[in-house]
């Protein structure tokens, strides 16, 4: 708690007081109280006790441990990409998936007083995504380790001319006034979350399409990729991603990291899988959960 700037501690602590009373309700996400994650966790469950964690790593052992009942977890931004340490992170993690949700980030300008921005801090993301305005306005950009932690710090320090871009829960909950709202350079920001149990919930009957996301390696051999995914294609199933990453420090071995639309128990899906074990080292299901929109 103690990385956090003053005016989030207290904040931290009380929301992990109510989380302790109600583990049940609380979800754990990372970041500061006001984060975009802040925000992703009340849309999603508006009845939820939102429990703030300094790193990925703490709020997905506030579920291993029982603080909290579920986290969400970004995994993916339209314009930066995928959340890199998310790939290691989940499959440690003995986590499952159990649903996803997509928030349309908005970015806005805050500062604790009336003196023109002259700078403005944020995580490196936000302040990436607001370029444009900033350079047409002259304001400085510095670099900070999340949004929410930034609006904190310019509560905290009360530097004239200093601001910060976050999301604008940040602003009310820090006493910021909102200079600038929607300030973003592109209108179609959207981060795709998941949401991680301790336990699976396989989605019940007639929810609508469904995604089952998993992880597998490769044999280090010739074509090894065309043979794994021969049997998506010819079983007719939808594949919506894969993304490729290295383990460890011999780069002979790639893991994959897959979505598809469909779950075990679908015929199609289970010939699918069973040929892609075959002409695979490992397959590890993550989860199957409702498709949160079209993949289309």
């Amino acid at each position: 708690m103690e990385n956090y700037p003053a005016p989030a501690r207290d904040l931290v602590a009380d929301l992990a007081a109510k989380a302790a009373v109600d583990p049940a309700r609380a979800v754990a996400f990372q970041g500061a109280p006001g984060a975009n994650s802040h925000l992703a966790a009340l849309d999603y469950a508006p009845d939820c006790v939102p429990l703030p964690c300094f790193a990925f790593e703490d709020a997905i052992d506030a579920v291993r441990e029982g603080r909290a009942a579920r986290a969400i977890i970004p995994i993916e931004n339209s314009l930066h990409g995928r959340v890199a340490d998310m790939h290691f992170l989940l499959p440690e993690s003995g986590l499952h998936i159990v649903d996803e949700y997509f928030l349309r980030i908005r970015h806005c300008l805050m500062a604790a007083d009336t003196a023109p921005v002259t700078s403005a801090v944020s995580h490196p993301q936000a302040l990436g995504q607001c370029r444009h305005y900033l350079r047409e306005r002259g304001i400085q950009p510095v670099s900070y380790a999340d949004t929410a932690g930034a609006a904190a710090l310019v509560a905290e320090t009360k530097v004239p001319g200093e601001a910060a871009i976050a999301p604008y829960l940040a602003a009310e909950l820090y006493g910021l006034r909102l200079v600038a709202e929607n300030i973003e350079d592109s209108d179609d920001n959207m981060t795709r979350f998941l949401v991680l149990s301790r336990e699976p919930k396989m989605p019940a009957a007639g929810v609508g399409p469904v995604m089952t996301t998993f992880l597998f390696e490769v044999k280090n051999i010739p074509a090894a990729l065309y043979k794994a995914m021969g049997g998506f294609a010819t079983n007719g199933v939808n594949m919506t991603k894969l993304e490729s990453y290295q383990r460890g420090a011999s780069f002979a071995a790639t893991e994959f990291f897959c979505d598809i639309e469909g779950m075990p128990g679908d015929p199609a899906i289970d010939r699918a899988l069973a040929e892609l074990e075959f002409h695979t080292k490992w397959v590890r299901i993550l989860g199957s959960y409702r498709q949160a929109r079209p993949r289309t």
